[in-house]
């Protein structure tokens, strides 16, 4: 029976099965083809999306921007100062605002139960540009990424996540992988690992498609064979600042270096959602270089710029996946 996602909302993976995840990101490579040989693909022409925006973005606004124009819709940014949602005006009337006007709603913002709010009463599809708890659409375009990388397919592959993985990276690529059959290890210390709930719910996801779900303090036995090695920064957009020196303390062992990768599988790649701070060339790696004495956080610059580095294949990704999730839903 052939797949359909018209009119549903893409809020988190949980929500869509192994199948539905696999066509997303088929589709996306056939957008991505499009994209590349220059061929239009204005399908959705007359349809207008907004873009509402808690937190600040540079791939996920792009992406949306670029994908919606390219299948011909109209979009319209709100930046943080240019909602009154949550302020003067309720999640529920916004959203029955929003959605008497737009065919469809992206949210990028707090907690999971916003957009799931929105989706609840907007009457059209709402997607999840990123919340506290999960950022499905980085999903699609890293598990692309993947697929493109070892296409021979990517059940059974190993996946391992070094740093904090509580974070909604985290979370979310432990839902692919159990999903999509894949061996996931989240690799940090004991503190910074998943909710228990969800890894329950992993694991038995995992049971039923061959993937298996770890978590692991030891660097050297997790990153043994991995196809892909995957961090993210150690402080995620909206924590207190005030943080840096206990999470420098606890991730720090859990860089990903030369000598991590190089236990990796020959074939093996390193992802990143970015931004990166693998470098003091930015005003937050100057501060913390100035004040902790790293010029390198939670990947060396080496490793960022190695052969194995996939990151700015990972970026371009998100704007064919996008695309995927936004035609598959509205059409």
């Amino acid at each position: 029976m052939p797949i359909s996602l018209s009119g549903r909302s893409f809020l988190k993976l949980l929500d869509f099965g192994p199948d539905e995840i696999q066509y997303l990101i088929d589709l996306a490579r056939g957008f991505k083809d499009l994209k590349r040989t220059g061929t239009p693909h204005r399908y959705l022409a007359g349809k207008n999306i907004v873009l509402l925006f808690e937190k600040t973005s540079t791939r996920t606004r792009c992406a949306f921007e670029v994908a919606a124009m390219d299948l011909g819709m109209g979009v319209t940014y709100l930046d943080p100062g240019s909602s009154q949602m949550g302020m003067k005006e309720s999640i529920e009337d916004t959203a029955r605002v929003l959605g008497r006007m737009y065919d469809g709603i992206e949210y990028r913002g707090f907690g999971q139960d916003i957009v799931e709010d929105l989706a609840v009463n907007a009457g059209v599809p709402v997607w999840n540009g990123l919340t506290t708890e999960f950022h499905p659409t980085q999903m699609i375009a890293d598990m692309l990424t993947v697929h493109e990388n070892f296409p021979q397919g990517i059940r059974g592959l190993k996946l391992v996540f070094l740093g904090d993985a509580r974070n909604n990276v985290a979370n979310s690529l432990m839902v692919a992988c159990a999903k999509l059959g894949l061996h996931f290890v989240a690799c940090g210390p004991n503190q910074q690992m998943p909710e228990d709930e969800l890894v329950r719910q992993c694991r038995e996801i995992a049971s039923d498609t061959g993937g298996t779900i770890t978590l692991s303090e030891d660097i050297d036995a997790s990153c043994v064979d991995a196809h892909v090695v995957y961090t993210d920064i150690w402080l995620s957009m909206g924590e207190d600042d005030e943080l840096w020196a206990e999470r420098i303390r606890l991730l720090e062992p859990y860089r990903v270096t030369e000598r991590v990768m190089s236990m990796a599988h020959p074939s093996g790649i390193f992802l990143h959602c970015l931004p990166s701070f693998h470098d003091t060339k930015t005003t937050i790696g100057a501060q913390v270089a100035e004040k902790f004495g790293l010029g390198e956080m939670e990947v060396e610059d080496a490793v960022f710029e190695s052969k194995q580095s996939r990151v700015f294949d990972q970026a371009e990704n998100r704007m064919h996946t996008i695309k995927a999730v936004m035609y598959a839903t509205l059409s």
